[in-house]
C-alpha cells in the first residue's frame, strides 16, 4: 500500500493564497478538500501526508483537525510555525496534540537566498529537530546552496527535500542541480521527495523527459532514502492523480521489490513517523 508523502489541501474562500496569483495557476485556484482527495487518491493510497501552503499557524491547526477526521487517511501533517521566534519549541510542543509530523517554510518565496543561514532561523530549524520532528526544504535554484550549508552545519536535524529540490527540467537544467543532489544525499539526515517533477516538466512530463532525474535521485539517495508524493493538486496543472501514479510506476520499474517499497511508502513511514 502506498504513502503519499506530499500533497496540499486549500479554500480561497477561507484564506488568500498570494502564490495562486500567477495567471499560470487560475485552474487550480479553486477549492481541494478532503472528500476531493478521498475521489482522486488511488485505492491503493493508504495514508498521506499533507503539507502547508501559506505561513499560517491557523492553516497548520485547521489540517491537524482535518487529519484527525479523516480517518486514518491523513496520518500526518507537516506544518507552518514561525521559526524565527525565540519559543518555536514550545510552539511545536503545543501543536503536537495533533498528527505534527514535521515543519516547513516556503524557503523558496523569501526575498533573501540566504534566509536559510540566517542565525535566528537555524535556531529554529535546530529546535524543530531537537523534537524530533524533520524539516521539508522547499527551495529553488537561488536558495540550494543555503539548504546545503544548513544541512550541513546542522547534523541533529533531519531534512527532507521537497520536488527533489524542483530542477527546471523544463529549461533542461541539469549539471548545478545534479551537483547538489549528490552534495545534499552526502549528508546522512537528509532524504528527498520524489515529487513534483510533473509541474517542472511542464508540458512535456513523459517518463523519458523525468526518468533522467528520477534515476539521478535515487542513485545518489538509494530507495531508503527516497519518499513518493503526487503534490496533489498542484499536479492537476498538467496531469491527474492517477496520472502522477502511473508515471510513478514507470520510473521505478528497473527497481527491485523492496526498493519500491521503500519509496511508495516504507520511507515516508520511517521518517515521518507514521503510525
Amino acid at each position: 500500500m502506498i504513502v503519499d508523502a506530499h500533497h496540499h489541501l486549500w479554500d480561497p474562500a477561507v484564506r488568500a493564497y498570494p502564490w495562486l496569483s500567477d495567471d499560470a495557476l487560475a485552474p487550480i485556484r479553486r477549492p481541494f478538500t478532503l472528500a476531493d482527495l478521498r475521489a482522486a487518491a488511488d485505492e491503493r493510497v493508504a495514508a498521506t501526508v499533507v503539507v502547508q501552503t501559506v505561513p499560517s499557524v491557523a492553516e497548520t491547526e485547521e489540517f491537524l483537525t482535518t487529519a484527525r477526521e479523516s480517518g486514518g487517511l491523513i496520518a500526518g501533517v507537516v506544518g507552518w510555525l514561525d521559526l524565527t521566534r525565540a519559543d518555536t519549541g514550545d510552539e511545536i510542543d503545543r501543536l503536537r496534540s495533533g498528527p505534527l509530523v514535521g515543519v516547513r517554510h516556503q524557503a523558496q518565496d523569501e526575498p533573501d537566498p540566504d534566509w536559510l543561514r540566517r542565525a535566528d532561523v537555524t535556531r529554529g530549524i535546530a529546535a524543530v529537530g531537537a523534537r524530533g520532528l524533520p524539516y521539508d526544504i522547499l527551495v529553488r535554484a537561488p536558495q540550494r546552496p543555503a539548504a546545503l550549508a544548513a544541512a550541513q552545519g546542522l547534523d541533529g536535524v533531519r531534512f527532507v527535500i521537497d520536488h527533489a529540490g524542483k530542477p527546471g527540467i523544463a529549461a533542461g537544467e541539469w549539471g548545478s542541480w545534479a551537483s547538489w543532489i549528490t552534495a545534499m544525499a552526502r549528508c546522512e539526515g537528509v532524504v528527498c521527495k520524489l515529487s513534483g517533477l510533473v509541474t517542472e516538466a511542464a508540458g512535456d512530463w513523459s517518463a523519458a523527459r523525468i526518468r533522467p532525474y528520477a534515476e539521478h535521485v535515487l542513485s545518489a539517495f538509494g530507495a531508503d532514502r527516497v519518499l513518493f508524493g503526487s503534490d496533489w493538486p498542484v499536479c492537476e496543472l498538467h496531469g491527474r492523480y492517477a496520472d502522477v501514479l502511473a508515471l510513478t510506476d514507470d520510473l521505478l520499474a528497473g527497481c527491485t521489490t523492496s526498493e519500491r517499497a521503500a519509496v511508495l511508502g516504507d520511507t515516508a513511514r520511517r521518517v515521518y513517523a507514521l503510525p
